[in-house]
């Protein structure tokens, strides 16, 4: 074996003592002390802890907003679905999140993925509650030169953005509403899935609305593979959502993933929900032409069966609107008398309850929910015969003319009129009363509404009004099955448990389904009193099984 030949470099040596006699090419000892001293403050032993928090003092975060952070970055490596209840603070969170990367210099460029109606909204509250200087998205801006942009995620799918937003690499992507991208058919999903990202947050407070595959798909796209290839996961688990809770391997794997806080897990709780249920009657001209209603419908299509019935007890306009549009049908005659009928009758009587009841709130906010537009309009024009201002609020209105209304809403109008784009994650803890003038057949979408007030930072209880006719499709659906399981208290946590033990995908289509197949009212009324009976035992069973596991059964 060769020996090793050590050589000394004396060029080196040379050279380190020509710096020492020329000062000038050497740093400045003063600069490169500063330089060690800050070295110093900001270096952490491990990733531990939160040290954004030293720059945001002035909020005020619960622990379970706190937690969720912790376990988002410390664990889960900047990768999670946050699936807190509605109301519970999920904004926050992903500001901490988000906040806590940008200290560490871990994230520069961000993409923040919103609907269209919050994307201003979310601008403020990372500006004014972070300090995070995003910007939202204006014509003209460029995607690369702007490290933080919010933008709807149909105007960053469309080109020439889609393509500008595909070819930069992002340190942070948050998607809000993310159970919007639960079909991996959809456009939405695969932009989503294409984006270069390296932490990835989706907010929603519903991840399994109907089908476990839905969960799936949001956890394949913060960690493909995960839970295994579809073919695997379908061919194991199916698409029952029961399977999560029975199977503990599938359990943890998403609790690696997921973050989900309900409102009994934490100490949110200072403010309470008042409900009540206003009756009332249809007066005999309106009873008459709600049964020539049904008669008619039972001989329609399905979908038929139920929409002219619930447009009724929502307005004459809606109903009427909806009749004008039929067109040609093989019961011409009969639906153009109904249409005769519906134009002599005077207002609505729920429309006058509603009156009343704004009236006796002495004039405090309130926030009145229809399910249709042309209610919407009936509404508004009917309170201000009787002196209350009223704005409306509708998915329509472009982002720009919801930000007024909200705004004219809180300084000037006594009611925001709201069609189901109101309950979509806009913020009203300036409100403490809500009026359902039309009941939801979805449950989830009456957590959604109630979102709006009964959230974080609602510090007064919030009171809720459910205004339904008797003796019509309203008392079925609230009497027996809203009462029965208690879903105004309860609705997402309980309502997804009760469904899974019956193997129902959605109660709103279960509904519908009763009424497609029936013949007649009496009909409905037994099959629906039957689904409720069953919702209601099954309601028990699961109560008693949670007491059980709490070790708090008798």
């Amino acid at each position: 074996m060769d020996s090793i030949q050590i050589r000394q470099d004396n060029q080196f040596i040379k050279d380190l003592e020509a710096a020492f006699r020329d000062e000038n090419g050497l740093t400045n000892w003063e600069l490169f002390r500063m330089a060690y001293q800050a070295a110093n403050v900001i270096k952490r032993p491990s990733f531990k802890g939160l040290q954004a928090l030293e720059y945001l003092s002035h909020l005020d975060i619960l622990d379970h907003q706190l937690q969720a952070a912790e376990q988002v970055i410390e664990t889960m490596h900047g990768r999670a679905i946050l699936a807190d209840e509605v109301g519970l603070g999920k904004t926050i969170e992903a500001g901490l999140v988000l906040k806590e990367y940008m200290v560490r210099g871990l994230v520069k460029k961000a993409l923040i993925l919103v609907p269209a109606s919050l994307v201003n909204q979310w601008e403020k509250e990372l500006n004014e509650k972070f300090f995070i200087p995003a910007i939202a998205y204006r014509k003209n801006y460029s995607w690369e030169d702007n490290p933080i942009i919010i933008s709807s995620i149909d105007s960053a799918k469309r080109s020439p953005h889609r393509e500008a937003i595909l070819a930069l690499d992002y340190d942070f992507i948050l998607v809000d509403e993310a159970h919007k991208l639960k079909n991996e058919q959809t456009k939405n999903y695969q932009f989503v899935q294409e984006l270069k990202k390296k932490y990835c947050l989706l907010l929603t407070a519903t991840p399994v609305q109907n089908k476990l595959l839905e969960l799936f798909n949001l956890v394949s796209l913060l960690k493909p593979g995960h839970l295994g290839n579809y073919k695997s996961f379908t061919e194991k688990y199916g698409k029952d959502r029961k399977k999560m809770e029975q199977d503990p391997y599938l359990k943890k794997l998403v609790q690696q993933v997921m973050v989900r806080n309900t409102r009994k897990d934490t100490t949110l709780n200072n403010s309470k929900r008042n409900i009540e249920t206003i009756w009332t009657s249809l007066p005999d001209n309106y009873q008459q032409v709600y049964q020539q209603l049904m008669t008619l419908s039972f001989g329609m299509a399905s979908f038929a069966k139920i929409t002219y019935l619930r447009e009724f007890c929502s307005s004459r306009e809606a109903c009427f609107t909806s009749l004008i549009k039929l067109g040609s049908h093989e019961n011409q005659e009969a639906i153009q008398e109904v249409i005769h009928q519906i134009e002599q009758l005077e207002h609505h009587p729920k429309a006058e309850e509603l009156t009343k009841l704004i009236q006796s709130l002495d004039g405090e906010k309130v926030i009145v929910f229809t399910e249709y537009r042309a209610t919407q309009y009936y509404l508004q024009w009917y309170l201000q015969q009787h002196g209350i201002s009223s704005v409306p609020f509708r998915g329509g209105f472009k982002r720009g003319k919801k930000d007024w209304m909200k705004q004219l809403f809180k300084d000037h109008a006594q009611v925001l009129i709201a069609t189901e784009a109101g309950g979509e994650g806009i913020n009203l803890q300036f409100c403490h009363h809500l009026i359902n003038y039309d009941l939801p057949w979805n449950p989830m979408r009456l957590e959604q509404r109630i979102g709006r007030i009964h959230r974080f930072g609602q510090e007064s209880d919030v009171h809720i009004y459910n205004i339904v006719t008797k003796q019509t499709i309203e008392e079925h659906v609230l009497s027996m099955l809203y009462e029965k399981i208690n879903l105004f208290e309860n609705v997402i946590g309980n309502l997804d448990a009760i469904l899974a033990e019956l193997k129902v995908d959605s109660m709103e289509k279960e509904i519908e389904s009763i009424y497609q197949e029936s013949t007649s009212a009496g009909e409905v009324r037994i099959k629906l009193d039957n689904l409720a009976s069953v919702m209601e035992q099954a309601n028990l069973e699961i109560q008693n099984e949670e007491q059980y596991k709490d070790g708090t059964a008798n």
